[in-house]
């Protein structure tokens, strides 16, 4: 049963993280289609054990996710990949912050960063790693305020 629940945890990580989800019907509703079968009350349950937040615009992000979002939504202005490397252009000075916020994410996609004035290189494992890693950064500064 542990296991069951870290394994839907995991699930609902990734879920999190990959699509905008803004209601724990719409959470239930992927973790069915990943063959979880759970209730709106686990869910819940889960939400609250991993401190998951609803952005403004209420869409759920991780606890963690939080810090990279304000500096995505503050200090990014574009982003860009090639195969494996995301890069990421900042406002001037920003970057070191930005580059540290990514590291803090623990993102199992990420292999580490290097930041200089305006820019962050972020080394992804592979070529869909870094497909997750834009579509995040993409979602965090689509919420920008």
């Amino acid at each position: 049963m542990v296991k069951r629940r870290n394994g839907r945890q995991e699930a609902i990580k990734e879920i999190v993280r990959g699509k905008s989800v803004r209601t724990q019907h719409a959470l239930v509703d992927e973790l069915q289609q990943l063959g979880y079968n759970c209730t709106q009350a686990t869910v819940s349950r889960d939400i609250a054990d991993m401190g998951l937040r609803k952005l403004s615009e209420g869409i759920y992000v991780l606890a963690e996710d939080l810090h990279l979002q304000r500096m995505v939504s503050e200090f990014v202005t574009s982003i860009d990949r090639a195969e494996n490397l995301v890069v990421v252009r900042t406002q001037p000075g920003t970057a070191p912050g930005v580059a540290a916020a990514v590291d803090a994410a623990s993102l199992s996609e990420v292999l580490g960063s290097v930041a200089g004035n305006d820019t962050v290189l972020v080394v992804c494992r592979d070529i869909d790693a870094a497909m997750v890693v834009v579509d995040l950064i993409d979602k965090l500064h689509a919420s920008r305020k």
